[in-house]
């Protein structure tokens, strides 16, 4: 968890106002999360946090190119992403009055910086679409055409209709006439 150290931000020297952050993200930080749907990827986060005096707001602009593994072929391909998030952080002055929700993370009076790893982790997990697929099956250079030509051979052949149809089903389509 030490690689994860440059994520975090002493928000308790900054002034009122606007401060940029970049952080760089690689195989390493997705190597600290044990089951991580990302394996690999290198994407560049710009944060911009907007300190006021009772919360602090952060904007995320995630861009760059993670390998993700597809679903038919199994061979890894590259995934452009593009993503804007926002996320508040309250100043609270009582430890246990409140508690961390989606929306705001609540910092208490003890606490002098922000790790914003997890967030950044998450907004990556989530822009993971649920179906992963080459963007052109069969016909990429990242696409695994050994894995391709064995799902065809175990499919039944050409993907053709077989000529075999069961009597039933063709007296049911009499029916509709």
């Amino acid at each position: 968890m030490k690689s994860l150290q440059q994520y975090s931000i002493p928000y308790t020297g900054l002034k009122l106002g606007v401060h940029q952050f970049e952080f760089e993200v690689d195989d390493t930080f997705f190597r600290e999360f044990e089951y991580s749907l990302v394996k690999s990827g290198k994407l560049k986060v710009d944060l911009e946090l907007e300190k006021q005096e009772t919360m602090m707001i952060l904007h995320f602009r995630i861009s760059g190119e993670m390998m993700l593994g597809c679903d038919v072929c199994l061979g890894n391909y590259p995934y452009q992403v593009e993503i804007d998030e926002r996320q508040i952080a309250k100043f609270t002055g009582n430890v246990d009055l409140e508690e961390d929700t989606e929306e705001i993370i609540v910092l208490t009076k003890n606490e002098n910086e922000i790790n914003v790893a997890s967030l950044i982790y998450e907004y990556i997990n989530l822009a993971v679409p649920y179906i992963n697929r080459c963007d052109d099956e069969g016909n990429t250079e990242w696409c695994d055409q050994e894995m391709i030509k064995k799902l065809r051979e175990l499919s039944g052949g050409s993907g053709e209709e077989s000529e075999d149809v069961d009597p039933r089903w063709e007296a049911l389509k009499n029916i509709k006439k």
